[in-house]
């Protein structure tokens, strides 16, 4: 099973780091099915986009890509909101914690897939704080519940501020891996850890999402890119919804 958590790890992180977004929300079912118990698979995926979305962050640093002023403020409300949500997340059922994910998904996917592109010089430039704060504290909230990181929250309501996506994907990366760990935290507090799959897919990931930043800095469109993740995350939504059923 260690070769099949590497594989898929290494796979995730290269498909979901073309956007920006951590790939916990589609590790963390695949754990489940394996026989993992969603309270375990949560923290697994927190560290591993801490560690995968760390290495694309330092690649769009080193070239310059980062908008520090507008990443900010959502990384100190999310690493804030992420541990509530951790937090909150032991009294919730199970079951509702994935209907929420489903919802998650569907909501992400539908906006990566229908928000309309628009013109290169028409994309917002400006900070406006408050209403990055309020992205940071929701997607905080929901990735320490769910264990996914947030960059799928972050990434469609930054795209309905008006902000380009490329840019986009590389704030994502940079403040996914700030909530990640602040969940990953509070769970470790709370003794629900298996280094074993923790290692085994940080490691993985990392080397994944590294080279899937270059390759769609380089290769890929902002267009393409948002019509792989809309694909990709609707398909685990269906997914899901078989197995609630």
């Amino acid at each position: 099973m260690d070769m099949a958590i590497a594989l898929i790890s290494f796979i995730a992180a290269f498909i979901f780091s073309l956007g920006g977004i951590g790939a916990a929300i589609i590790l963390i079912p695949i754990l489940v099915s394996l026989g993992i118990p969603i309270n375990m698979a949560k923290p697994v995926g927190l560290f591993y986009n801490t560690v995968s979305l760390t290495g694309a962050s330092i690649n769009n640093i080193k070239n310059k890509r980062l908008d520090f002023k507008i990443g900010i403020p959502i990384i100190i409300s999310s690493f804030l909101f992420a541990i509530v949500g951790a937090y909150i997340s032991k009294f919730i059922p199970n079951k509702t914690i994935l209907i929420l994910f489903i919802a998650f998904l569907l909501f992400s996917g539908f906006m990566f897939l229908f928000h309309k592109k628009k013109e290169q010089n028409s994309y917002r430039e400006d900070t406006p704080y408050l209403k990055l704060i309020l992205i940071g504290t929701f997607a905080g909230l929901l990735s320490g519940m769910l264990g996914i990181g947030g960059g799928g929250i972050i990434s469609p309501l930054m795209l309905l501020l008006g902000f380009n996506p490329k840019k986009i994907t590389a704030i994502t990366a940079f403040v996914v891996p700030f909530s990640s760990f602040s969940g990953f935290l509070t769970y470790w507090a709370m003794g629900n850890i298996n280094w074993h799959i923790l290692i085994i897919a940080s490691v993985a990931g990392l080397a994944g999402a590294t080279l899937g930043t270059m390759f769609m800095q380089k290769k890929l469109n902002a267009n393409t890119v948002k019509k792989i993740l809309a694909v990709i995350l609707l398909i685990m939504a269906i997914k899901l919804i078989f197995k609630v059923i």
